[in-house]
């Protein structure tokens, strides 16, 4: 019989085939398998070597532990990612590289309840020598005003200033009447600034030019009223929010 000699476009076709078999087999695995990178410290602690099968138990995800540095889908270290564990004198963060789904669900399970008590759970010779990173403080953030501050410093000045002390290096104001630094202490400031003009004794004499209604002819304010466009009283806003609060030693006391 002759025997049949493959031609190299035949063999380019079956390594073509092969490759196209194994590809979904190859895809499959990888999403159940990433590379941790860690560095040695953490390493020989033993940590990792009691959490990550434990972890691989539950998920079917394996982990492959790799020196820090190395290429990985993911990462532990001190200076970037999410805080997931306290310990050795440092606070460990996890990161990713990319988007692997297996790393992914590994940060998911390290930040559940189940994560951090098997963390906490791991001891060496009775003591337990990592634990759980606090809570992290965020940022504050007041609320944003997009005015100009410096002119409503001159218009609450002008507008406000017969009651209200509004600069506190300069004098002026009814003693009754709490100064600008005195309510920038209140929780509700920027609310109680942004409708000032329907707080008693306000309306009386306050208009918002365009936003109140013009006071009625049979009954004039009392006193000079103050006009204030929508804009300037953004202005004004926007010069509060960048005021020192008062240190008055003791609430305000508003009724």
């Amino acid at each position: 019989m002759e025997r049949l000699i493959p031609t190299p476009a035949r063999i380019c076709q079956w390594l073509a085939l092969g490759l196209a078999l194994m590809w979904p087999l190859a895809a499959g695995a990888d999403e159940r398998r990433f590379r941790l990178a860690a560095p040695e410290v953490l390493i020989e602690s033993g940590l990792l070597g009691y959490i990550l099968p434990r972890f691989s138990l539950k998920s079917g995800v394996r982990i492959e532990v790799v020196p820090e540095g190395a290429e990985a889908e993911a990462g532990l270290g001190t200076q970037a990612g999410s805080a997931v564990f306290v310990g050795e004198g440092a606070t460990w963060r996890l990161r990713l590289a990319g988007d692997h789904p297996g790393a992914a669900r590994f940060a998911e399970w390290i930040g559940s309840e189940i994560g951090q008590r098997t963390v906490t759970g791991f001891e060496v010779a009775g003591v337990a020598p990592f634990s759980l990173p606090e809570a992290e403080e965020q940022e504050e953030t007041g609320p944003v005003f997009n005015g100009d501050a410096v002119e409503g410093r001159q218009v609450a000045q002008a507008q406000c200033g017969r009651c209200h002390v509004v600069d506190p290096d300069r004098r002026g104001g009814i003693g009754s009447t709490p100064s600008f630094g005195a309510l920038r202490t209140l929780a509700d400031w920027d609310a109680r600034f942004q409708s000032f003009y329907t707080l008693k004794p306000h309306p009386a004499f306050t208009r918002v030019i365009g936003v109140t209604a013009p006071f009625a002819e049979h009954l004039p304010p009392a006193i000079v009223p103050i006009e204030v466009t929508p804009e300037e009283l953004e202005s004004i806003l926007t010069y509060v929010a960048g005021m020192v609060p008062a240190d008055l030693g003791a609430p305000v006391q508003i009724q």
